[in-house]
């Protein structure tokens, strides 16, 4: 190739000649060097007139000067003692490629590195994950003596004033035997099974055929909003396109029938199955099985879901009718849904709910026929039913506990002091049943007996 090289540019010199003219040696001088000889038969001259050759041939030397360059930088050198072929420029390529290596190695270890930590964290994350989880099964004890738990030192600590033993006072005052006996088996603190249901209580009789039955409520955990504990909430029931929400300040001015705020619904409620939790009311939409939460302090929608399979509009009603075939309810442990499905063939299902989006968490089948019963409601996980609705003495006759999945006959007194008691609902935070009974508004105290071991 070189040879060819050479060719070419010795054309470019002698452009006037013939190629075939000129020829190219190759050979040692006497010190060992390698030399190029290009020889070229001028057809013009027999000899050589003189040593200067005259300025043809100055431009002659001029070319074979530069014909020189270009042949030692083709073949690589760089002159009088430079370096070989191709030396200078592989080894920096073969530097610049050892570098990208090096770096490439260490970008490696740190990626493992990294790798490594991210793996640890990870760990970290999966175990603190299943601590929570395994806090979040463990029951609550909501009555810990005080201090319970604390490390010594902390408790040593403690100024007098928060002592851990308090001075108690008390007034001696006479109670009858019979009373301490009566209240000997209650619990009016924590969860526990019914015992008794009071007298009835008045708070509001309606004014106008609309109050026949309906809803009233009052939130048991009220979230942070304009709304608290203490406002009263109202729905008449009667009509085809019920709407209308009316919010009360406090239980006064519920009783004088003076409303602070009234909120039309987005879409109309079924009966009297409505009920009220943490800043939502919940209800049945009608002619249908939907369920809708909507939130208070925003007046909107806030979720939507139909309950699977359950019977709706007179399907699997109580015992007085006006479609109540799905009733919502709280207690303690949160949101339920009492209906029936055409599976359970009228039979009371109860599933517990998750508050925010309204899906279904567990459910279980009683053998409560729905339709044999007048209302009902949910205290502590446990499902319990009335047996009338207008009888003035009647019982809670049925109880069924989520908790063992087993149920039982039981026989309460209740009253229904004006025969038409069309909505029975448990306020956890009052310890009340709230009612609706023939246009007439009232509440009953309940008592609780002791927990048993399976509701601890």
């Amino acid at each position: 190739m070189w040879l060819q090289v050479a060719l070419g540019l010795s054309y470019l010199v002698l452009s006037s000649q013939s190629q075939d003219r000129a020829s190219l040696r190759r050979s040692n001088d006497h010190t060992g060097r390698c030399q190029y000889t290009f020889t070229v038969d001028n057809p013009a001259e027999a000899s050589c007139s003189g040593t200067s050759g005259g300025p043809d041939m100055e431009v002659v030397k001029s070319r074979l000067t530069l014909l020189e360059a270009l042949v030692s930088r083709l073949l690589g050198g760089k002159g009088a003692g430079g370096e070989g072929p191709g030396g200078g420029g592989d080894k920096t390529i073969q530097e610049a490629y050892s570098q990208a290596m090096r770096d490439k190695s260490q970008l490696q270890g740190d990626k493992e590195q990294l790798n490594r930590q991210v793996q640890g964290l990870q760990r970290r994350v999966d175990e603190l994950s299943a601590a929570a989880e395994t806090l979040r099964q463990r029951p609550c004890h909501q009555h810990q003596a005080a201090g319970a738990g604390l490390p010594l030192h902390e408790l040593n600590q403690r100024p007098a004033s928060d002592s851990l033993y308090q001075e108690m006072k008390a007034e001696v005052t006479e109670v009858p035997a019979s009373r301490l006996i009566q209240d000997a088996g209650k619990n009016h603190t924590g969860c526990g099974e019914l015992v008794s249901v009071g007298e009835p209580v008045l708070h509001r009789k309606a004014d106008s055929i609309t109050g026949k039955y309906g809803v009233w409520l009052q939130d048991p955990e009220p979230m942070a909003s304009p709304y608290g504990n203490k406002t009263v909430w109202r729905i008449d029931t009667v009509g085809t396109d019920v709407r209308q929400l009316f919010a009360y300040e406090d239980m006064e001015q519920f009783a004088k029938g003076f409303p602070m705020k009234v909120m039309v619904l987005p879409e109309p409620v079924e009966s009297t199955g409505a009920t009220l939790y943490r800043g939502s009311l919940y209800y049945q939409r009608r002619r249908s099985r939907t369920l809708l939460r909507y939130d208070l302090a925003y007046e909107s929608l806030a979720a939507r879901l139909d309950l699977p399979h359950a019977g709706f509009h007179g399907q699997h009603p109580y015992s007085w009718g006006g479609y109540t075939d799905i009733d919502l309810a709280v207690d303690e442990q949160g949101l339920w849904a009492i209906y029936s499905t055409s599976k359970a063939k009228g039979a009371i299902v109860v599933s517990q709910l998750d508050p925010e989006s309204l899906e279904v968490k567990r459910s279980w089948e009683t053998n409560i026929r729905k339709n044999t019963v007048a209302n009902s409601f949910m205290i502590c996980g446990r499902l319990y039913t009335v047996a009338s609705y207008t009888a003035p003495d009647t019982t809670v006759n049925h109880v069924f506990d989520t908790a063992t999945s087993q149920g039982r006959g039981m026989a309460v007194p209740f009253k229904n002091h004006y025969r038409y008691n069309s909505m029975v609902d448990y306020n956890h935070a009052q310890r009340k049943l709230y009612a609706w009974d023939n246009f007439h508004m009232i509440t009953y105290d309940v008592s609780l007996g002791r927990p048993s071991r399976s509701s601890q």
